[in-house]
């Protein structure tokens, strides 16, 4: 007989029980699926692709750790990509966060027309990263561009170009993706939403300023999701192009003040067909952001407090 198995108010034998799971497993083909063919499959074969010399044109060559070796030994421009990326990820993630938590905190006041104010701050997050934005910001930083016109109203001079002055061409990118605060400001917005009006009354009655409340309310219970927004946003830092590739004509910028790292990698498979070396770069990049969110995780426990 049967083995039988009390579920769901009833008994349900081990066929019964069979049938469930292969249904469970056919609603879930799809998404493995994907998985195999989108993300695992490619993965693997951008990983074997880096131990070879690969041009697209011919097959590749098994050469080992040659191109790392080139990479941490031979190659310059590797480095400048990863201080220009690393640069742009410390300094406009931070800002970015900032300004998204600020203005959550302002609208979570009760700002009259909220939705309106939540959809329009939220857009240059949808279009932030297009390239119709990348070619608009191109000509608002350029020589003749709206910054130039309007300092130029208050009588300045001799402006540069922000985007072909080496001291500013990143800042500008820096600009762009501080620009795209809507995401997390959204995120930011509903977690206030979720902190205990009470807690804030009892802060009243105790003589709490609304700085005391901010800091001794407000951000403790926020930390879990500052902490969601920060690994986030550094990832998607870490994998920006479409910026730097208008902004810069797809070059890095002067002296490569904008190569960015994955702008380097495209140069290398794309441009100079080097797609093994190209391979490396993005296994490369993979271990680093999963380093560095790991290193996120671990130091969360330190400043991150959940409900326990």
């Amino acid at each position: 007989m049967s083995q039988t198995r009390h579920f769901g108010g009833r008994w349900q034998s081990r066929s019964e029980r069979g049938t469930r799971r292969g249904g469970a497993y056919l609603f879930l083909t799809p998404w493995m699926a994907g998985l195999v063919l989108i993300t695992l499959g490619p993965l693997l074969a951008s990983l074997y692709l880096s131990f070879t010399d690969y041009n697209l044109l011919s097959d590749p060559s098994w050469v080992g750790l040659e191109n790392y070796r080139r990479m941490f030994f031979d190659d310059p421009r590797f480095y400048k990509a990863l201080g220009v990326t690393f640069t742009y990820v410390l300094v406009s993630v931070p800002l970015q966060l900032i300004l998204a938590l600020m203005l959550a905190i302002v609208l979570n006041a009760g700002v009259r027309g909220l939705a309106l104010y939540r959809s329009a701050y939220y857009l240059p997050s949808l279009i932030g990263g297009s390239v119709a934005v990348a070619i608009l910001w191109r000509q608002v930083f350029g020589a003749e561009g709206v910054i130039n016109a309007v300092l130029g109203a208050f009588g300045a001079e001799n402006l540069p170009n922000w985007i072909s002055n080496p001291q500013t061409a990143l800042g500008t990118l820096i600009v762009l993706n501080v620009w795209t605060f809507g995401s997390p400001m959204i995120i930011f917005l509903a977690g206030l939403r979720q902190i205990p009006t009470e807690l804030y009354e009892q802060g009243s009655i105790d003589g709490v300023g609304r700085i005391g409340r901010l800091r001794y309310i407000t951000l403790p219970l926020l930390t879990p999701i500052i902490f969601f927004n920060l690994v986030l946003q550094i990832i998607g830092a870490f994998q920006a192009f479409t910026p730097a590739f208008v902004v810069s004509g797809g070059t890095g910028g002067p002296v490569d003040s904008t190569l960015f790292y994955t702008l380097y990698l495209y140069e290398r498979g794309f441009i100079n067909f080097e797609m093994g070396y190209a391979s490396a770069l993005g296994a490369v990049l993979l271990v680093l952001i999963g380093v560095l969110t790991a290193i996120n995780f671990y130091a969360s426990k330190r400043w991150v407090h959940y409900n326990d």
